[in-house]
């Protein structure tokens, strides 16, 4: 093999390694360009999801207080019927006397 047959052997593995690397870093472009687009479209509905999450968080929020607002209210209406439970034993008791009968006369 001559010189001059060598170089040419050179170039043309030369060429076929540099083709190969321009197809390389091409894929690898377009490998890049779609990671990108999958980063933004992962980006863009973590998004919207944490639109939702403080939305449900908002009306969780408000229904819980509806609630606690209620629990009160019913806490309240339970305690003064106790309250007035309580207050009508006291009088049947003031009502009777010390041997279980009724002091109706005494009471008017």
């Amino acid at each position: 093999m001559t010189t001059e047959e060598r170089f040419e052997r050179i170039e043309h593995v030369t060429a076929g390694l540099a083709e190969e690397r321009r197809k390389d870093r091409e894929e690898f472009r377009q490998l890049w360009r779609d990671t990108q687009r999958h980063i933004d479209e992962v980006a863009m509905n973590l998004s919207k999801l944490t639109v939702q999450v403080a939305e449900v968080d908002d009306r969780l929020g408000t229904r819980i207080e509806a609630l606690a607002e209620e629990s009160r209210a019913a806490d309240q209406r339970l305690g003064d019927r106790i309250e007035s439970m309580v207050s009508a034993i006291g009088m049947m008791r003031d009502l009777r006397g010390g041997d279980g009968e009724l002091k109706l006369a005494a009471a008017r």
